[in-house]
């Protein structure tokens, strides 16, 4: 079945834009467990704190690191599905060669921050895990543990972020001919 396009030229889009591939896929099934797993971790807290009169005092830590998890790991997941925003206002007045011109810059200004920020949080981590950090909770997890997530995330839209730049550079060039 035939997807309708919404937006004028959104039907060349879906041509040139990557499926999602196992990684993305990976990262989806991550971010849907871990949604799961801090749902169990509140009902439980909820239950626990309000019939027992007893707390885990580790429901803010593991729900805190989830949500990081989640929020990095689910950036391939948008790029790929194109969840991100776009301004269909100007994108619909451009050429079709324009409008993939205006992605692929989009998509390699993105990579550039990326590639910056994933060097950042690579540094961040190893230090502290150098450092040996630990939250100081009863839990005390060592701090590079949740914080490994972050470039993993970042890594990942990387690569998602390379394949949609070849699937708009590829739209460019056939925009043109």
């Amino acid at each position: 079945m035939e997807k309708d396009a919404e937006f004028p030229g959104e039907e060349t889009e879906d041509a040139f834009h990557p499926a999602p591939t196992w990684m993305e896929r990976g990262c989806m099934a991550v971010c849907e467990i871990g949604i799961a797993v801090i749902a169990i971790v509140v009902i439980t807290e909820l239950i626990t704190r309000n019939v027992f009169g007893f707390s885990f005092e580790a429901s803010e830590e593991l729900g805190g690191y989830i949500i990081v998890g989640i929020s990095f790991l689910s950036l391939p997941v948008c790029q790929v599905f194109r969840a991100y925003h776009h301004v269909q206002f100007i994108q619909n007045r451009l050429s079709p060669r324009m409008r993939a011109l205006s992605h692929l810059v989009f998509d390699l200004l993105s990579l550039v921050f990326t590639c910056v920020l994933f060097w950042q949080l690579s540094r961040f981590v190893l230090q502290s895990y150098k450092s040996g950090d630990q939250s100081p909770t009863l839990l005390a997890t060592p701090l590079w543990i949740p914080q490994a997530i972050m470039p993993i995330g970042i890594a990942a839209v990387t690569v998602s972020l390379l394949r949609s730049a070849w699937g708009n550079w590829r739209r460019f060039v056939a925009a043109g001919q």
